[in-house]
């Protein structure tokens, strides 16, 4: 890193640390009401709440991130939650959900290029290197099987949509797993935690519309949908601040 780049970083640090929590208060307010709005199946208010939602959180990261907006890093997640929030603005219509569920194959593919920024440079891998990882990824391949499995039936022609979409999910998943030691544990733990909950939202979407709906998948899915990007945003801001 050179001394304009570290002064840059140096500069986030500083207004990362209490400054601009006013957008993270409208997060969870929007969050929460939100959350009201489908205990009262509301839909048409929620197209009021929902977009705020990721807009609080975008407008969150534009601003702690301005010292170093013009690094590829910060530009990737910032498309992350734009492709994110304008997901969140086409699944209001059951209609748009194809395109809903590009914008979201976007937001991980940008969440991906992001994580593998956010990290220390991986050495040479070793022999056993490929094997290691399928062993430490195999719970996260198991439990998007077990979904696919269910859902695939009643996939009819979305069939390549959504095949296409489990597996850049997948691959955001494994690739938050694989900061583990490359970053410091709190943005490793934060990430990793956001993107297994952003894995289970959209497990509980998928279970809900194409194998069997209950009355609390609305609830679960925003509640773990908010969380998970919460905290990814929380997670690369930790690695931007560095250890206390």
């Amino acid at each position: 890193m050179n001394l304009v780049e570290l002064s840059h970083f140096n500069q986030a640090r500083t207004l990362m640390r209490d400054k601009n929590i006013v957008w993270l208060y409208l997060f969870l307010l929007a969050t929460l009401v939100d959350i009201y709005f489908i205990l009262e199946q509301n839909e048409a208010l929620r197209s009021y709440s929902k977009p705020v939602i990721l807009a609080a959180l975008l407008g969150y990261f534009y601003f702690i991130s301005a010292p170093i907006a013009k690094t590829i890093l910060a530009k990737t997640i910032l498309a992350a939650l734009f492709f994110s929030w304008l997901g969140d603005i086409l699944l209001l219509w059951s209609e748009l959900f194809i395109y809903g569920l590009g914008a979201f194959l976007m937001a991980h593919v940008c969440y991906i290029i992001g994580f593998r920024l956010a990290q220390e440079p991986e050495g040479r891998p070793d022999s056993w290197h490929f094997i290691r990882l399928f062993t430490y990824n195999l719970p996260i391949y198991l439990v998007a099987g077990w979904i696919f499995y269910f859902i695939y039936p009643n996939l009819g022609g979305l069939k390549i949509p959504v095949i296409a979409y489990l597996l850049v999910i997948i691959g955001m998943v494994t690739t938050a797993r694989a900061r583990f030691k490359k970053t410091n544990p709190a943005s490793f733990w934060q990430v990793f935690i956001g993107a297994l909950l952003f894995l289970c939202s959209d497990g509980i979407l998928a279970m809900a519309r194409f194998y069997s709906d209950f009355p609390e998948a609305g609830i679960l899915i925003m509640g773990t949908y908010a969380s998970a990007q919460l905290l990814l945003v929380m997670g690369i801001r930790s690695y931007l601040v560095g250890p206390k």
